[in-house]
C-alpha cells in the first residue's frame, strides 16, 4: 500500500503546473531535435542543461527526459519520409518505413510509429510502476559472460534483418566488427586500426557511419537515379492516416512483442534501446510467414521497432535510478544532471527520494500523451516536407547531416568521413548489400569485446564461465537452437534451388524454357 500512496504523490507531484510547463518544453524541443538528422537528443539536452539550473530538480529532470524520449518519437519522421534516420534507432525504422513513402503511405507509416511507440513507452511505464525492485535485482544478477552471450545472440540475428542473401548480411556484420575494432584498445592502451589519424584515436563515430550510410547514401542514389523523382503523397487526411482492420490486426502483436523486448532489454545495465530495436526487427523477420515482405514496406518492420524503441528508452531509467548504472552515454549525462542538482541515484534513491523518482515516473506517461497529442496534428506538416524541391531538399539534408555530425566531436574529418561512408553506402546499395547488420556489428562489436575480455578476466582465463551458471546455460541453449534453424532454412532453400531437386518434368519445362 506504501508504493501506491507515492505512486499518487508522483503523479500529484507531475500533474503541478511547472511540471506539466516543463514537461510540454521538453518533449516539443525533443520531437523538433529528433527530426532533424544527426543532431541528437545528447546535444539538445547538453544545451539545455544550464536552463535547469535555477529550476526544481524534479521538474529540471521531468524536462530534460521529456527531451530524451522526445527525440526518439522525432526521429523516425526524418527515417521514414527522407531515409535519413534522426538517430541510430530511427536506421531500423528507415527499412519499411522509407519504402511506405515512396509507396505513397508516408502518412500511414508516422501514424504507426506513433501509436506503436506511444503503446511501448506506455507499457514500459507501468513495468516499471510494478516491477522496477524486481527488474534492478535481475539485472543485478547478469554477469559479463551472460551480456556476452545476449549480445552474440543480437549479433546473429542481425544476419536476418537486410533482406536478401544471409551470406551478405553475414559479410555486413564482419565489417562491422573490423569497423568497431578502429581506435585505441581499452585494456591495452594499444591504437588499432588508425593509421596515423589521430581522429581515429577514439573511434569511429556512430551517428558518423549511420548518416553516411542511410542519409549521405539516400542523397547519391537520388541524385544518380533522378534527382526530379518525389514520392507519391497524396493528399494527407486523417482518414488517409488511419490503419484499415487488416491493418490493426497486422500490427497488435509485432507492437506487444517488441514493447516486451524493450522493457527487458533496456532494464539490462549497458544495453539501451538500439540492441533492443535491432533484435525486435530481427525477430519479426525470423518468425513471419512472408519475410520477404520486410524492408519493402511490412507494417510490422515498423510497428515492432518503434515499440521496442520507446519501450527500451522508459525501462532503460530502471538502472540508471534504481542501481545508478547508465545504459548509454545519455543516460550518462542524465545520471550527471541529477548528481548537478544534489540526487544521487542508487539502490536508496527509492527510499530517500519517493516524490522526486515517483514524479518522474509519472512524468513519464504525461510526455508520452503529450507526445501523441502533439505528433499525430503534425503529420500532415510533416509529410509536405516532400513538397519541396530536391534541389532545396538535398542542400539542406547535407546542411544538417554536416552540422550534427561536427557536433558530436568539432572534426571536419568527421565530415569527410560521413561523406565516405555515404559513397560507400552508394556502392552497397547497388550491390544489395544491406547496411542494417553492419550498424549493428559496429555497435555490438566493442561492447562483446571488452564483456569478453572481463569474463575471461574474472574466470582466470577458463572458458567455463561461459556455462557454469544457470542464465548462461539457457541463453546457449537458445543460440544454439538458432543456429540449427537456421543452419536448417539455408540447407532447405539451397536443395530447393539446386537442379537435382527438381521433378523430371520440371527440368524438362526449364529445359525448354531455356531453348
Amino acid at each position: 500500500m506504501e508504493m501506491y500512496a507515492d505512486i499518487l504523490i508522483g503523479f500529484e507531484r507531475a500533474l503541478s503546473f511547472d511540471a506539466l510547463l516543463f514537461c510540454f518544453i521538453g518533449v516539443t524541443i525533443g520531437t523538433f531535435v529528433g527530426v532533424l538528422p544527426g543532431v541528437g537528443a545528447l546535444a539538445a539536452v547538453s544545451l539545455c542543461l544550464p536552463m535547469t539550473y535555477y529550476l526544481d530538480p524534479t521538474v529540471a529532470m521531468i524536462m530534460l527526459a521529456g527531451i530524451f524520449y522526445g527525440a526518439q518519437y522525432g526521429s523516425s519522421t526524418a527515417s521514414i519520409l527522407l531515409n535519413v534516420p534522426g538517430t541510430v534507432t530511427a536506421a531500423v525504422t528507415a527499412l519499411d518505413g522509407y519504402p511506405m513513402t515512396q509507396q505513397g503511405r508516408a502518412g500511414l507509416a508516422l501514424f504507426v510509429t506513433t501509436i506503436c511507440s506511444f503503446v511501448g513507452g506506455s507499457i514500459a511505464i507501468i513495468l516499471m510502476m510494478g516491477f522496477t525492485p524486481l527488474i534492478a535485482r535481475a539485472a543485478l544478477s547478469f554477469s559479463s559472460a551472460e551480456y556476452f552471450l545476449i549480445m552474440a545472440f543480437g549479433l546473429f540475428l542481425a544476419s536476418t534483418i537486410g533482406s536478401g542473401s544471409q551470406l551478405k548480411s553475414l559479410a555486413m556484420v564482419a565489417l562491422g566488427l573490423t569497423l568497431g575494432l578502429v581506435g585505441t584498445d581499452l585494456n591495452s592502451g594499444v591504437s588499432r586500426f588508425t593509421f596515423g589519424q589521430v581522429e581515429l584515436y577514439d573511434g569511429i563515430s556512430l551517428v558518423t557511419i549511420a548518416m553516411g550510410l542511410f542519409g549521405v547514401a539516400e542523397i547519391l542514389n537520388s541524385i544518380v537515379d533522378d534527382t526530379s523523382r518525389k514520392p507519391a503523397t497524396g493528399k494527407i487526411t486523417f482518414k488517409s492516416m488511419l490503419p484499415s482492420k487488416a491493418e490493426w490486426k497486422v500490427i497488435v502483436k509485432p507492437t506487444l512483442r517488441g514493447t516486451a523486448i524493450g522493457a527487458v532489454i533496456g532494464a539490462l545495465p549497458g544495453s539501451g534501446a538500439t540492441i533492443a530495436t535491432f533484435i525486435a526487427y530481427a525477430v519479426e523477420k525470423r518468425q513471419s510467414k512472408t519475410p520477404e515482405r520486410f524492408g519493402k514496406g511490412a507494417l510490422e518492420g515498423i510497428a515492432a521497432p518503434e515499440a521496442a524503441n520507446n519501450s527500451a528508452v522508459q525501462s532503460a531509467f530502471v538502472p540508471t535510478l534504481s542501481l545508478g548504472i547508465p545504459g548509454d552515454a545519455l543516460m550518462a549525462f542524465l545520471l550527471g544532471a541529477m548528481m548537478i542538482h544534489g540526487v544521487v541515484p542508487g539502490p536508496r534513491f527509492l527510499i530517500d527520494q519517493p516524490q522526486m523518482f515517483w514524479g518522474l515516473v509519472a512524468s513519464f506517461w504525461i510526455g508520452n500523451v503529450l507526445l501523441l497529442i502533439l505528433n499525430i496534428p503534425l503529420i500532415g506538416v510533416w509529410v509536405r516536407m516532400l513538397s519541396i524541391p530536391y534541389n532545396i531538399l538535398f542542400p539542406a539534408m547535407l546542411f544538417f547531416i554536416c552540422i550534427g555530425v561536427y557536433s558530436i566531436e568539432y572534426q571536419v574529418f568527421d565530415i569527410a568521413l560521413v561523406m565516405i561512408f555515404g559513397i560507400v553506402g552508394l556502392v552497397m546499395n547497388r550491390l544489395a548489400y544491406p547496411a542494417a547488420p553492419l550498424l549493428l556489428g559496429f555497435i555490438l562489436g566493442p561492447m562483446m569485446e571488452e564483456h569478453f575480455k572481463r569474463a575471461l578476466l574474472m574466470s582466470r582465463g577458463s572458458f567455463s564461465i561461459f556455462w557454469e551458471r544457470p542464465i548462461s546455460v539457457v541463453l546457449l541453449a537458445l543460440l544454439a537452437g538458432l543456429l540449427l534453424l537456421s543452419a536448417r532454412a539455408i540447407w532447405k532453400s539451397q536443395r530447393a534451388a539446386s537442379p537435382s531437386s527438381l521433378s523430371e518434368p520440371q527440368m524438362q519445362s526449364q529445359t525448354k524454357d531455356t531453348q
